[in-house]
């Protein structure tokens, strides 16, 4: 079964920290990259980070940058958001995701780039 499984959402206080997972093990399909969303009440969907698996290239919307790092654990099939000094705007439902093609870098953040998206993870920054 194909599957996408993100962990790691919680509650933590602006200046806080959270390390969000995404396991693709249960992926059996050849992917060119991996990316979080998040998507907060009344807000579309953003793209927050990319990793392109061909070259090992990362991208970040202006929300994350600096404070924000993906990574990617081959041997546990698993991508990593870090993310330190959260802010309350920070507050969302965050998504990984997996695209099966690459219409290049200044796409990376175009939802209709992801075929497969997982459940979510929530994400609440308040004191």
């Amino acid at each position: 079964q194909t599957q996408l499984v993100e962990s790691g959402g919680g509650l933590v206080q602006p200046g806080g920290s959270l390390r969000l997972s995404c396991s693709l093990s249960r992926f059996t399909l050849p992917y060119y990259a991996v990316a979080w969303f998040r998507q907060a009440p009344g807000k579309e969907r953003e793209g927050v980070s990319c990793l392109s698996t061909s070259d090992g290239f990362t991208y970040y919307g202006d929300s994350g940058k600096g404070r924000f790092t993906i990574s990617r654990d081959m041997a546990k099939n698993t991508v990593y958001l870090q993310m330190n000094s959260l802010k309350p705007e920070d507050t969302a439902v965050y998504y990984c995701a997996t695209a099966l093609r690459w219409w290049g870098e200044t796409a990376w953040s175009r939802r209709d780039m992801y075929d497969l998206w997982g459940q979510g993870t929530q994400v609440t920054v308040s004191s």
